[in-house]
């Protein structure tokens, strides 16, 4: 699609700064997911955070493939050390330690959410509502699934003490936020379509 769009233009001047804007935005985007990594209530052994809110608005914004490129720009960024995770952390220790599992999954989460990016941006107001929504809601599923797993595998856990531990008591606050993310999304993915794919 983005193709097709940069096709229409001509001259490589107006390629060129529609590439760039996009990659401001992915750039925006993990800039948002780590201010929001700082709001946080320091739960044991997951701390509360809005990352969740950043994830899935960056899918619903910028579509599966730059979603999932501006949560990779987030982890790379974190990873070597640039202390952009909760608490002012950063590091392959924060990376591979018991969350890690949920940092992880931000990539793939924001291309789920970034399923409904086409329709929240184009479709009537309610059934972009609903696109949001859903797909929010699987990116959860998937933050959740791959989170709980690795705590489990990192922490020495069982299934059952790590869904305990590192999902059930964020479910409902997820949920207001993956709401949150779906609203701002139908409200601002109309005035951006034109950059993503």
């Amino acid at each position: 699609m983005l193709k097709e769009s940069l096709d229409t233009f001509e001259g490589g001047e107006r390629e060129t700064s529609l590439n760039a804007a996009t990659m401001t935005r992915v750039a925006l985007m993990a800039a948002v997911t780590a201010v929001a990594a700082q709001i946080t209530v320091p739960i044991e052994p997951v701390p509360f955070t809005f990352q969740v809110l950043a994830v899935i608005l960056s899918g619903l914004l910028l579509g599966p493939r730059y979603g999932a490129l501006a949560m990779a720009v987030y982890l790379f960024v974190g990873a070597v050390g640039v202390p952009v995770f909760a608490g002012f952390k950063g590091g392959l220790g924060i990376v591979f330690g018991d969350t890690g599992g949920y940092l992880l999954a931000y990539p793939l989460a924001a291309a789920v959410a970034g399923l409904a990016a086409h329709a929240v941006a184009r479709d009537p107001r309610r059934r972009a509502l609903l696109a949001g929504l859903l797909c929010g809601c699987a990116a959860l599923v998937v933050i959740y699934a791959l989170g709980a797993t690795w705590l489990s595998v990192i922490a020495g856990l069982s299934p059952a003490a790590a869904l305990a531990a590192g999902v059930l008591p964020f479910v409902v606050l997820d949920l207001v936020k993956v709401v949150l993310a779906a609203l701002v999304a139908v409200a601002a993915a109309p005035a951006i379509a034109v950059s993503r794919t």
